[in-house]
């Protein structure tokens, strides 16, 4: 997608002036793991014209491969989004009715070739949120990847502008039948799946990780999944927020270390842990190492510009194995 963000401690059409950027939920995830050294291929729909070629730049730029992408339709979507600070919200207003990839037909993509050599496969729920041609497409490529016994990751991702939680709840309930690993916030699994983390109030900070051990469990159990990893996100402000993680996997819970976070840029945060946790799982670390790695690169995202985590795994295990001083590094 197309990011127009207003400029820090302003709002959208303040002033004339919007930085345009590009990003996305499936797209930063590819970012993140090139930027790790892994070898990542990004598939969508974008216009044969200067913006869509843009997009498509950007994404090489950090080394995806973009030769899956089509080149059909007549736009690319776009966000607008504005910054908060301290009380103020940060806020998200969507533009992409009718981009290309919205409009695609569902067979346009061929995911037997597509996704022949491949290892992993990441969707998020916002993709098939996107249109009923898309729930297909994903759907689609969920079996195929599974009958090329390929590992399958989804970040349920809810947008409560672009679906209602009774659409994401039939929609996503069947794809998480494909899903090995899931990937939710502190609010995900109850908007899209049903199951609430008792004694939880998300917006008055208040985090049970009994709570959202259960509904780890609950996942795992009903859909079959390997794994589930949850972040934990405490907002004491727009500005200001606790962050951690919990990882169930294989009947055992692990809770990442706790950050405090004056935050630069949220947008992303999420998509840069479930990085982190493809990366780790694919790598095969202890579980312990797994969330705490995930949690600590999605920690650095905060602090930059842009849906883009710009880290390398050294920089992430700098922070993992306890260097979080921002102490020049000479």
């Amino acid at each position: 997608m197309l990011r127009l963000m207003s400029a820090d401690g302003h709002r959208l059409f303040q002033n004339d002036l919007l930085e345009a950027t590009f990003g996305g939920g499936e797209a930063n995830v590819a970012v993140s793991l090139a930027n790790y050294g892994e070898d990542v291929a990004f598939v969508t729909a974008l216009p044969q014209n200067e913006i869509g070629q843009a997009a498509i730049n950007s994404m090489r730029s950090f080394g995806v491969d973009t030769s899956n992408i089509l080149r059909l339709g007549d736009r690319v979507g776009i966000y607008f989004a504005e910054k908060g600070q301290s009380q103020r919200p940060s806020k998200v207003i969507y533009d992409r009715k009718l981009s290309s990839i919205a409009t695609v037909d569902s067979h346009a993509f061929h995911w037997d070739e597509i996704l022949d050599g491949a290892e992993w496969f990441h969707f998020t729920g916002i993709t098939p949120a996107l249109s009923d041609a898309l729930k297909d497409s994903v759907r689609s490529a969920c079996i195929a990847a599974k009958e090329k016994n390929i590992c399958i990751s989804c970040d349920l991702n809810y947008r409560k502008k672009l679906w209602s939680t009774q659409e994401a709840y039939r929609t996503m309930s069947e794809l998480m039948q494909y899903v090995d690993v899931c990937i939710a916030n502190e609010e995900d699994a109850e908007k899209v799946l049903g199951i609430k983390a008792h004694n939880s109030d998300v917006t008055n900070g208040v985090l049970s990780r009994e709570g959202y051990q259960q509904v780890a469990k609950e996942i795992g159990q009903r859909y079959g999944c390997k794994a589930v990893a949850i972040t934990l996100r405490t907002s004491i402000s727009a500005s200001d927020n606790n962050w951690a993680a919990m990882l169930y996997k294989d009947g055992n819970y692990y809770f990442s270390p706790s950050y405090h976070i004056h935050i630069w840029d949220r947008v992303g945060g999420g998509d840069s842990f479930g990085a982190g946790l493809i990366y780790g799982l694919y790598h095969q670390m202890p579980a312990q190492e797994v969330v705490d790695f995930a949690t600590a690169a999605s920690c650095l995202k905060h602090t930059i510009q842009g849906d883009f985590n710009r880290v390398s795994v050294e920089e992430v295990m700098l922070l993992m194995n306890g260097d979080g001083s921002g102490r020049v590094q000479r």
